[in-house]
């Protein structure tokens, strides 16, 4: 369920033998979830990207947060907390509706702080990413403005909510 494409014909060779050898049809239950997602796709996504956009929004004018990055063209934002690693990872552990994951896309919130993974050099280390799904956004705002102004105790109080 998705597009393979190949730079030149050889490529291409490969994946058809690939195909035939193997198969390349999804099973029964696979269409059927497929199907199931694909009609109501654009209605999560329109509330994901609403959600989004008023968070980004908010999130600019908080004064724990140091800078947004959100394109306007997703559900995804990343922002950068003011107190660095440390303190984007005790944000991460005290919020309760975004999970700790990396996955995007998907109907519940989910956060991660990119640097903390090696091969993320680039990245600053204080950024969040946050994947905004299709909850309540005053339910989301409350969350994040609740870990986010828990800033002035030290970051392990910051992770002492229940997960």
């Amino acid at each position: 369920m998705g597009v393979v494409t190949a730079a030149d014909e050889r490529g291409a060779e490969r994946l058809r033998h690939h195909r035939k050898i193997r198969g390349a049809t999804p099973g029964a239950l696979e269409s059927f979830l497929a199907l199931r997602g694909l009609r109501t796709l654009a209605l999560r996504m329109e509330r994901a990207q609403a959600n989004a956009r008023e968070l980004a929004e908010r999130l600019s004018e908080h004064p724990e947060v140091e800078r947004v990055r959100y394109p306007g063209m997703a559900a995804v934002i990343s922002f950068e907390v003011a107190g660095g690693a440390e303190r984007a990872d005790a944000l991460c552990q005290a919020t309760e509706l975004f999970a700790a994951a990396t996955s995007f896309g998907g109907v519940h919130s989910t956060m991660e702080r990119r640097a903390r993974w090696p091969q993320e050099r680039s990245v600053p280390e204080a950024l969040i990413r946050a994947s905004v799904g299709c909850e309540d956004v005053e339910d989301l705002w409350a969350d994040l403005d609740r870990a986010l102004s828990a800033g002035d105790r030290p970051p392990t109080a910051l992770g002492a909510s229940p997960r």
